[in-house]
């Protein structure tokens, strides 16, 4: 009952005049970065990311989390339309979804992703609100030791989760754990890697990073590409029917899988909504009752993907809220957002600022139910986006690109830095090198030290205690053999390989 009453309390506080009208610009902003090809949700948080440091802690969460929410449902609209995907997450709902459309049927695929995205949205915000407490109770019970652990997991998880290779992965790692010692160090008061620079002194605003690697470089490779816009025509007369109650009935099986694969992919550091999406098709793939048929436009197509990218945003803000770890490239932005504002989220917060908590659990539930109000009436309009020139576009994303990095410390050689970043993002591109570990390890890098130095300080230098205790002892256990899983694997397949090429020479 404490729960439900403090969850009523956070709605009537999203409902007031001034956290609804961020709640619906969140919402119509983050459907306009998914509707916008190339302008991916994370590019779209980090970019309103500026904007938040006039507005109070909740009122810049609301914005956020509702724009990260609308973001996995917006390319829906391009994908089903016009196979223009809007980011790689809305990729397996075009398998299905731009087929269906083909057939004559656009606003009957836009009905079902509408109802996997409220459907997987309103699981997942119940699921995370039943677990979330508990969860921060067992995270009251750790120290150093294992929030260290826990750090060190959620930097492997993303390395293994990659679609780069683990060597790659493990290069774009270390250099944002290095980025991340720049500065002056809080424990020594020693110049690292300031080479006598003085805005370094304070160390490289990882805002800077996230709008460089993101926004700048991707503008830079659609620019270096010669990349033009494909233009489209928007589809007169365009409305979202939904399916019938019967047809849903027999969808519920998918829509089960879907959710419970999105939720818990998204609890796991890094993996977030487009893991969540492929798994989930390739779930569907494996054990769907008509899985024979995906591809052809069915409705399994598209409510296994939807389902479990918009489930895996409840996912991810649990470790967030619970522990201060971001479960998705999103999520870490808004944890960036809580430490501008001076919030480490964590167990403590979570008891000392329920009130705070729970508006946030009811801000995740209003949005996902406000997503598809204005999405269902907003058809027509959010297409029509799709027609805006290209330049004008790459006008505004880099002009907000160079607003955020002046924001953070009102300082013109930001912006230098901004560049250096953007061009950092670009070369990485190109030499296949993911951006992930690097912004994580930037945002996270900072928590690993200051947890590394109190765990040793507190043991007398004595490193094995990360080992030796229980909880974080098996917890590094499982970073070890999830870091040992890609070689592993690449090693059996070789094998594999190599015993079938024996067989075909000998046959």
């Amino acid at each position: 009952m404490e729960t439900l009453a403090l969850l009523g309390q956070g709605v009537i506080a999203v409902l007031s005049p001034v956290n609804l009208a961020i709640l619906v610009l969140g919402l119509v902003m983050g459907l306009l970065a998914g509707v916008l090809p190339g302008l991916t949700i994370v590019m779209g948080v980090v970019l309103a990311l500026p904007f938040t440091y006039g507005l109070g802690i909740l009122p810049a969460i609301i914005l956020l989390t509702a724009m990260y929410i609308a973001g996995t449902y917006g390319g829906a609209f391009t994908s089903i339309l016009f196979k223009i995907p809007g980011e790689p997450l809305d990729v397996p709902l075009l398998w299905d979804g731009y087929p269906m459309a083909r057939q004559g049927n656009p606003a009957l695929a836009l009905g079902w992703t509408l109802v996997a995205a409220l459907g997987g949205g309103l699981v997942a915000a119940v699921a995370m609100v039943l677990i979330a407490q508990p969860v921060a109770k067992v995270a009251l019970l750790l120290s150093s030791p294992e929030y260290l652990a826990i750090i060190l997991f959620g930097l492997a998880s993303v390395i293994c989760l990659g679609m780069a290779s683990l060597a790659a992965s493990l290069i774009s790692l270390a250099l944002g754990l290095l980025i991340a010692t720049v500065g002056t160090d809080s424990t020594y008061g020693a110049e690292r890697f300031t080479f006598g620079i003085p805005i370094f002194l304070d160390g490289i605003e990882y805002l800077a990073v996230m709008v460089g690697v993101y926004g700048l470089a991707e503008i830079l490779t659609r620019l270096q590409l010669g990349e033009k816009q494909t233009k489209v025509q928007a589809v007169g007369g365009l409305s979202t029917r939904f399916p019938s109650l019967g047809e849903m009935r027999g969808m519920k099986g998918t829509f089960v899988r879907s959710s419970v694969l999105g939720f818990v992919t998204g609890l796991v550091p890094g993996a977030g909504a487009t893991i969540a999406s492929f798994l989930s098709y390739g779930v569907e793939a494996q054990y769907g009752k008509r899985r024979e048929h995906l591809g052809t436009g069915i409705p399994e197509g598209i409510v296994a993907p939807q389902t479990a990218a918009t489930a895996s945003v409840g996912g991810a803000m649990v470790p967030l809220l619970t522990m201060g770890i971001p479960g998705s490239g999103a999520t870490a932005i808004i944890l960036g957002a809580f430490l501008l504002h001076g919030v480490q989220p964590g167990p403590n917060v979570f008891f000392n600022s329920g009130s705070l908590i729970y508006t946030i659990f009811a801000a995740v539930f209003m949005a996902v139910i406000g997503m598809c109000v204005i999405g269902y009436f907003a058809a027509r309009l959010l297409v029509k986006v799709l027609d805006f020139p290209e330049p004008i576009v790459t006008a505004f994303v880099v002009m907000f690109c160079f607003l955020g990095a002046f924001a953070a410390r009102n300082n013109v050689d930001d912006l230098w830095v901004i560049v250096g970043f953007g061009v950092l993002g670009l070369l990485m591109e190109r030499y296949r090198f993911p951006i992930a570990p690097l912004v994580l390890g930037t945002i996270l890098g900072p928590l690993a030290e200051s947890n590394f130095m109190t765990m040793m300080i507190s043991s007398n230098n004595d490193w094995t205690v990360l080992f030796t205790r229980p909880i974080s002892g098996t917890i590094m256990g499982i970073t070890v053999v999830a870091l040992a899983y890609p070689l592993l694997d690449g090693w059996l397949a070789r094998r594999r390989a190599a015993r079938l090429a024996k067989v075909v020479t000998h046959a």
